[in-house]
């Protein structure tokens, strides 16, 4: 071969390399991760790692805002990404999978990797999750023999399809840790524990077949069981709960893990919202650590919302924020978000010291309700000082040191001498959030309070000027498309869950001598219904008469009866299909037991085997209005106003995107109950007429043992009032916004709203250490503790300061947005916070006397520093030195706790049948 040949040769072959190289899929590039664990922690490559896991449901959130989510967890800690797997999602039909949009798992989990975080896949495949069937599809239910979560061949038939389904799924994708991808665990089963005992000894060789399961399938990753107190030997058993640091595993060759943090909670339909105060959620995770913990995730971190018909329940709200750290719309909510990143730093500079060890140090009381514990090896050393009194503040003595510990909190000395670290005293910014109202064309816009602390009754909401059309759907049976029947049928078992509604419908003849007889004692007669769930509309002769809610109940409803032909049409509603417990194929809904006509001068007429004829769903449904607004047959009125009453109504509008990036929301304070659309994604369940009771809320404590009835806001107001729309849904112009309302609202008074936080504040007090992200890892800290603390104040992405309204170091008194100055003032603080802050992305002010002059304005008097600025992009209308209203911000104000059973909820609809709802001990 000549050299221009061997030259030639050796290009081709240089050619032939570049482009195979191409094509390999860059995960096969990653180095292979080794992952296993001991009594201690999780290792990864040989090292032990604590590990904070930031909780994320992928189909909470558009695949868009995902990068946003993860990347804001990481900034806020986070080391690992957590996820439950949704089978309804993946498989609405059996052996139909769908891996597409907001189910597309394998993106999700690479725009994780690539953010450089590892994932915990827990793929059940039963989630809980407060999601609709506990994540099983309906099809499961009608595999004949089926008993869900026991020793059941066609349901572990189907389970082992599924599990299978998905691990190799992630091998195809080369995913798991030891392929190079994130995956470091993952999990079999769900708090199965909990429920365990009802399925007797099957429930037990269950449990062990689903490890077994999960084991045979090669993962190459370590498998979890949380809430499993018998899971064998080579699966790490887990804590699910508000507190999990007395939580040691079943055997002392495993890790103690925290699979589930709530640092919320969930909410029901006619329920106040549930808040957890961060200090008591940081005194929980540091005690988590301090006494042996090694993996913690916080369920959730980003909660998202519960978009379609996916709201479990029964009695789930569209929106499941959960008081996250990330807020519904993924808005940093602050001071949550800042005071754990600032924890979870506290806790990567003891990483050294609490990996040292073999076995988790004993305590050391060092006084009443004063716990301590010291981790000490390999040249480490680094020590929890907690205080778990709830009240008294305590003073102790700690190798030769004097420490002062606020109650219910926990410090962390990660050389064991320096605190860098208490949970109680939060350093982090506060952030106000508002709702804007977007309105149409150039009338300018109005700002309304977020549903934290509304102060305007949804009387007096002011609308966005949208111009509506209506199109009625008509009551009762409308097609051939029907069921006949002479008895009261289940309703899961005609609708498959296909829709939410099914109409029951009879006719009944009464004499003019019974109109007569209940005209001259002004009585009416008394429909019964022996038990419904989840929700009814009662309509007589095409009229709504009245509605119930509530949890296999009976309904006592009068109804007008005419002479002659009387049409009664029950539209019964399932409102998110049951997420919990044992026996879940058992579960069913619509109107059951006997239907009774009472008060009749004939005595008592029993509808109950009289014919009964079914249709299931809606008119607009089958015609699909959500996608197009049109179809044939379907009549719309463009008239400027609409009767508010009229129920079984679609509306839509069309309207041009919100300018900007803020998150957007539909404001339906005005309306009754129903479903909206825009362009076609489907948004979810409103029900802004379900109130919360009126009493129970007042200022909440963060110190003491935190319930899911403590803390609660939002008192007499609904439950829900603004929606989430995803940008992603969204085109610049002609957005179809479809709404169908059940029971009558206000439509005029709907209202496209954006949210923001543009008002961000800071308290400081000077005897808190510096931020924990300044002090020096694997290095002498002793310098930092002469250092004073510094008020940090930061602007999301785009944003600069462009006003300080309020600035004190002294004694100021109050919260953000509504700062005061106390007795003691230094003059010049609102001159050193300016040149500080104004015109800046971030800003930090020392919180020492020397910072605002030259001498100390009150020596004798313990200071802070307060500050509260607003952050803006360039040439928005923040962008001036002009105060925004604060009357237009609410506070966020901790309120007394109220009960889910003690309350009666309160509709817009005449002759209601008040029902509650029933509280399950659910775990999430």
């Amino acid at each position: 071969m000549g050299n221009l040949d061997r030259s030639l040769h050796v290009f081709l072959l240089l050619l032939l390399l570049l482009s195979v190289a191409s094509i390999v899929p860059i995960a096969s590039a990653r180095k292979p991760i080794n992952v296993t664990y001991d009594q201690r922690a999780l290792i990864i490559n040989g090292q032990r790692r604590m590990l904070i896991s930031a909780g994320i449901h992928y189909p909470r959130a558009t695949p868009e805002m995902w990068p946003s989510l993860v990347q804001k967890s990481k900034e806020g800690g986070a080391d690992v990404v957590q996820s439950y797997v949704f089978w309804n999602g993946h498989e609405p039909k059996q052996g139909q999978y769908n891996f597409e949009g907001r189910y597309d798992l394998v993106k999700f989990i690479k725009v994780v990797q690539q953010a450089g975080l590892y994932f915990h896949l827990r793929i059940g495949p039963y989630v809980c999750a407060e999601w609709n069937f506990g994540g099983f599809p309906y099809w499961l239910k009608d595999i004949p023999g089926i008993v869900f979560r026991t020793d059941n061949e066609p349901f572990k038939v189907a389970m082992e399809g599924f599990v299978s389904k998905i691990v190799n799924l992630m091998k195809e994708n080369q995913l798991f840790a030891w392929q190079g991808g994130p995956i470091i665990m993952a999990q079999i089963e769900n708090e199965y524990g909990n429920i365990e005992w009802a399925f007797g000894d099957g429930g037990k060789r269950y449990a062990m077949w689903a490890a077994e399961l999960a084991l045979g399938l090669d993962a190459g990753v370590p498998w979890v069981m949380c809430q499993q107190d018998d899971a064998p030997g080579n699966i790490i058993n887990t804590c699910n709960g508000y507190y999990c640091d007395g939580f040691k595993a079943n055997t002392a060759t495993k890790p103690a893990f925290w699979t589930e943090d709530w640092n919320g909670w969930f909410q029901y339909w006619g329920q106040s919202v549930p808040h957890r105060p961060v200090e008591d959620n940081a005194f929980a995770i540091a005690r988590f650590f301090q006494r042996g913990g090694s993996f913690q995730n916080y369920y959730m971190y980003f909660g998202g919302t519960n978009f379609a018909r996916t709201a479990g329940g029964p009695f789930m709200t569209t929106s499941y924020d959960y008081d996250a750290p990330l807020d519904e719309y993924g808005l940093i909510r602050q001071p949550k978000w800042g005071h754990l990143r600032d924890l979870h730093a506290a806790i990567k500079l003891c990483e050294p010291a609490l990996t040292a060890v073999d076995e988790v140090p004993l305590s050391t009381w060092l006084g009443p309700n004063v716990e301590a514990h010291v981790y000490s090896g390999r040249g480490q050393c680094a020590a929890f000082l907690a205080n778990i009194d709830s009240w008294k503040i305590a003073t102790v003595q700690f190798k030769g040191k004097a420490y002062v510990l606020p109650p219910w909190s926990v410090s962390i000395l990660p050389d064991c001498k320096n605190v860098v670290f208490n949970t109680a005293q939060v350093g982090a910014q506060t952030t106000l959030t508002r709702m804007t109202i977007v309105r149409s064309k150039l009338e300018g816009e109005v700002v309304m309070p977020s549903n934290m602390l509304r102060k305007h009754a949804p009387e007096s909401i002011v609308g966005s000027g949208l111009k509506w059309e209506a199109s009625v759907e008509p009551v009762g049976i409308r097609g051939a498309a029907t069921l006949v029947s002479n008895r009261l049928l289940e309703q899961l078992n005609i609708t498959k869950d296909s829709t939410d509604y099914l109409w029951y419908s009879i006719s009944i003849k009464v004499s003019v001598e019974a109109v007569t007889a209940l005209s001259k004692t002004k009585s009416q007669a008394i429909l019964v219904l022996g038990s419904m769930r989840d929700a009814v509309h009662i309509f007589v002769n095409r009229q709504l008469v009245g509605s119930a809610m509530g949890s296999d109940v009976q309904v006592v409803q009068p109804v007008p009866l005419k002479e002659g032909k009387n049409d009664i049409d029950l539209l019964s509603m399932t409102v998110g299909l049951q997420n919990y417990g044992a026996y879940l194929e058992t579960w069913g809904a619509g109107i059951r037991g006997s239907a009774l006509l009472r008060g009749l001068p004939s005595g008592v007429l029993d509808l109950s085997t009289e014919r009964w004829s079914y249709q299931v769903g809606i008119q607009g449904e089958e015609k699909r209005l959500f996608e197009t607004g049109t179809a044939d047959g379907i009549q719309w009125d463009s008239s400027s106003s609409f009767p508010n009453a009229s129920a079984l109504t679609w509306y839509k509008t069309t309207f041009d995107a919100p300018k900007g990036t803020d998150p957007v929301a539909l404001d339906l304070g005005s309306m009754g109950k129903g479903q909206a659309w825009v362009n076609g994604h489907h948004m979810g369940r409103y029900w802004p007429s379900v109130l919360a009771s009126q009493s129970g809320c007042s200022t909440c404590d963060y110190r003491g043992a935190y319930d899911a009835d403590k803390c609660r806001t939002n008192c007499g107001k609904p439950s829900q009032r603004w929606y989430h729309i995803p940008r992603a849904w969204l085109q610049l112009s002609n957005n179809l916004l479809v709404l169908f309302e059940e029971i009558g609202g206000d439509v005029s008074k709907v209202s496209l709203v954006t949210r923001s936080a543009p008002a961000v504040c800071t308290h400081v007090h000077e005897s808190q250490p510096p931020p924990v992200l300044f002090w020096p890892a694997n290095s002498s800290m002793d310098a930092m503790s002469s250092r004073s603390g510094e008020a940090v104040l930061e602007c999301i992405a785009g944003q600069h300061i462009r006003h300080i309204k309020f600035a004190s170091f002294g004694n100021p008194k109050g919260s953000c947005g509504n700062f005061q100055r106390g007795t003691c003032h230094a003059m010049k603080s609102l001159e050193v916070a300016r040149k500080a802050c104004m015109g800046m992305h971030r800003c930090s002010i020392p919180v020492q006397w020397q910072t605002f002059g030259e001498f100390d304005p009150c020596p004798d008097v313990s200071k802070s520093l307060a500050v509260q600025v607003f952050c803006s992009s360039k040439g928005s209308q923040q962008a001036t030195d002009e105060p925004v209203p604060p009357a237009y911000y609410f506070n966020y104000q901790w309120q007394q706790p109220i009960g889910m059973n003690d309350h009666l909820y309160q509709r817009k609809v005449p002759l209601i049948t008040p029902v509650n709802v029933n509280k399950y001990s659910s775990v999430a």
